[in-house]
């Protein structure tokens, strides 16, 4: 008897219940059920079903005032149970504390989903002018820092697989936009140990970054500082911050059991 394919066990309503879910992310708080009938391609009926279902739950709840719904709190509670699950969050909060300490400027943790980065954590620095934190958003691995010391260590095979058109999307003046450009770039990167974000997601912003491994030796994450280009000018991060993050990603890993 033929072994059924993982797909054949699908129940269609759960789907159906998680793309509804999967509708509230980036700048959309709030949805209605006309809005969430026409994104999903299901009868309102169907959709006010999975609403009452998933609110009875505390996965989402209704805004009394617009009617509208919103994710509830035990979205949260979830998304808070994976992150704390995580050896590397949990390790890694004192050491980005010590980092701001040492050099006041904010300080991240990240990994990579997708070909794209996602930063866990953060501790912010305390001066006025800052980096905006983008905890749980989803940033290109290409243009920042911490994408890139992640990515630095694959084959050609597998960049040509993740970016199959030679051009990439500019984000700014100094992103790295060519397919071969950017493999020579990464070659640098894995040779030295760390990257550069040199203004090249955001105008103004300089980051730089190291990776961090596990017990297997593997890269699962990256440590990241990042601040205004005007105070992290290059000759800053060359003789503290490239230093300091380079220090610091490898007490992470030792951590987590990594041995040079």
């Amino acid at each position: 008897m033929a072994k059924k394919e993982k797909s054949e066990y699908l129940i269609q309503s759960v789907s159906h219940a998680l793309d509804l879910l999967e509708q509230f992310h980036d700048e959309v708080d709030e949805l209605g059920v006309t809005e969430l009938s026409k994104r999903l391609q299901l009868h309102k009926n169907n959709v006010f079903r999975l609403l009452a279902t998933l609110e009875s739950r505390g996965y989402i709840e209704q805004n009394k005032v617009t009617e509208n719904y919103r994710l509830g709190l035990k979205t949260l509670e979830l998304g808070q149970t994976f992150v704390n699950q995580m050896g590397l969050l949990r390790q890694s909060r004192p050491v980005l504390e010590e980092v701001v300490k040492e050099c006041n400027e904010t300080s991240y943790v990240a990994i990579l989903k997708d070909f794209n980065i996602i930063y866990l954590d953060v501790v912010e620095t305390d001066l006025t002018v800052r980096v905006v934190p983008r905890v749980g958003s989803r940033l290109p691995s290409y243009c920042t820092a911490a994408g890139k010391v992640q990515i630095a260590n694959l084959s050609e095979e597998e960049i040509d697989e993740y970016f199959p058109t030679r051009d990439l999307k500019p984000l700014t003046l100094n992103t790295i936009t060519d397919r071969e450009e950017l493999k020579k770039h990464l070659k640098q990167v894995a040779e030295q140990g760390y990257a550069i974000d040199d203004e090249e997601l955001d105008v103004g912003v300089r980051c730089v970054s190291a990776p961090i491994r596990d017990y297997t030796r593997r890269i699962v994450g990256a440590l990241s500082i990042s601040g205004p280009a005007m105070r992290l000018s290059i000759e800053r991060l060359e003789k503290e911050l490239i230093p300091l993050a380079i220090k610091a990603a490898d007490e992470i890993s030792t951590k987590l059991g990594f041995h040079k």
